[in-house]
């Protein structure tokens, strides 16, 4: 089994998420008492997220390198960065750590393309949704991606950071992203990328229709297949 270094705390709430679908992942196939070899890198999130807002990009890469290197002087044979937005600084965090990086897109790409999906929703934070550095990698595979109004994107932004990542759960907030995700359907999503690692703690596939992709889930199971068995490769 390779050894995983997780890179989370952005926000734990998600973290925690990530720790428990791995391991039972790892458990379902090797069975037993077996469970995930990894190292995890916890930051502190009040600091990103300061950063991020600030629009101060470099600095959160340099934290996150350095997190990265940590992870490498662990043990670990390569990376899953446990959150969506900050794939932004992806590159950079692989090249600083000199480790493979399994990019949450990429799996997520994988799983679009093997259900047939060719136009798709995506939720995100903000950056994720407004930014090019996560719709291009779905687009350079011809997905096409559609985000929300700008109203709409403002709604969603505000429950992660004020909301989700604080664990705080409200059943209007759910209502709200539901009606998001219809609106995104409606417009000829054939699917909706939960695109920032919290939303899945607020809304699940048996909640509507409209086929949802749980980006945490997505990119726990390919940790776990590259753990086991090199499937999946990240991208070098």
């Amino acid at each position: 089994m390779k050894t995983m270094g997780l890179i989370g705390g952005m926000s734990w709430e998600s973290t925690q998420t990530y720790y428990r679908l791995i391991n039972q992942a790892v458990r379902e196939q090797l069975g037993g008492l077996h469970s995930a070899q990894l190292v995890l890198y916890s930051v502190d999130f009040a600091e990103i997220e300061a950063l991020q807002h600030q629009g101060d990009w470099e600095a959160t890469a340099a934290i996150l390198s350095g997190a990265a290197r940590s992870l490498r002087s662990a043990g670990a044979d390569f990376l899953v960065l446990c959150t969506n937005t900050m794939h932004k600084v992806a590159p950079r965090i692989e090249q600083a750590s000199e480790l493979p990086l399994l990019h949450i897109a990429d799996a997520t790409a994988d799983v679009l393309q093997g259900d047939g999906v060719t136009r798709v929703g995506l939720l995100g934070t903000g950056f994720t949704m407004e930014q090019a550095f996560y719709r291009e990698r779905l687009e350079a595979r011809g997905i096409e991606v559609l985000v929300p109004d700008k109203a709409q994107r403002e709604l969603v932004h505000r429950v992660i950071y004020e909301e989700l990542c604080l664990g705080d759960i409200r059943p209007a907030s759910k209502q709200a992203y539901l009606e998001v995700v219809t609106s995104l359907a409606d417009r000829g999503a054939q699917g909706v990328i939960l695109g920032c690692t919290e939303i899945g703690l607020l809304i699940q596939a048996p909640d509507t229709p409209v086929r949802l992709y749980d980006t945490t889930a997505i990119h726990a199971s390919q940790a776990v297949a590259h753990a086991l068995n090199g499937t999946d490769h990240p991208d070098h």
